[in-house]
């Protein structure tokens, strides 16, 4: 089997949900950045990048973020397919060439994307008019090659791609309600803003739509996964 590394940088947040569609094709295994470091020479057939509370520009203070960008660089001048969510997708935009800067406010809670003409020609279309997970503070300005596939109110950048092989998302499509409780305790500093939704309403939000994530998430992996040339 082909093999896919994703690149975690706390222990709940995993590839969650995505974990059992990305298990049938791959060799799947996890590189836990903050304890293993990320070594440059990392070259498996699919690499994932996941979330975090870090900034994609705090390579001084975490050595690993700056390795990962030098990593992505490499992968993405020679097409590699790369699958980046969230922080993810930042540092792919930053391997790219292009700035992660702080928007305009947080973004967390559930909304349903603006999805462009591309968007809808994409593996994305699945996600039209369905509610996704966002957990941000920070955004990236759009890669010069990439074409913009989504985007928020609050947000204007959600997703880009570049061809058929590299897919960056800023929103979570992978997460689960029941895994999401950690994010409430792991992240409790974020929620005591009063520009952020409480604990009761994330939690019910997250048990009443994560039902339609999960189908639009699974057919999303799926396709992008088959364009990419992994069989099922």
């Amino acid at each position: 089997m082909p093999r896919c590394i994703a690149i975690r940088h706390l222990p709940f947040e995993s590839l969650d949900a995505w974990e059992e569609p990305l298990a049938r094709r791959f060799d799947l295994d996890y590189c836990d950045a903050p304890q293993e470091g990320v070594s440059r020479d990392l070259d498996p057939d699919l690499l994932v990048v996941l979330g975090a509370p870090l900034g994609a520009n705090d390579g001084r203070e975490y050595p690993f973020l700056d390795d990962t960008i030098a990593l992505l660089r490499e992968r993405l001048s020679n097409n590699r397919p790369t699958l980046g969510i969230c922080l993810g997708a930042q540092l792919m935009a930053r391997a790219l060439g292009t700035e992660v800067h702080a928007g305009d406010m947080p973004e967390i809670g559930w909304s349903k994307l603006d999805l462009t003409p591309d968007g809808m020609l994409s593996p994305l279309r699945h996600f039209d008019g369905v509610p996704v997970f966002h957990w941000h503070s920070d955004t990236f300005d759009m890669p010069e090659r990439a074409r913009l596939l989504a985007g928020t109110p609050a947000c204007a950048h959600q997703a880009f791609d570049i061809g058929s092989n590299i897919l960056g998302l800023q929103f979570h499509p992978e997460v689960s309600a029941r895994n999401l409780e950690t994010w409430y305790v792991g992240h409790y500093r974020n929620l005591q803003s009063r520009s952020t939704p409480g604990v009761r309403v994330l939690r019910e939000e997250s048990y009443r739509h994560e039902a339609a994530l999960a189908e639009a998430g699974r057919a999303c992996l799926e396709q992008w996964l088959d364009e990419a040339g992994f069989s099922r």
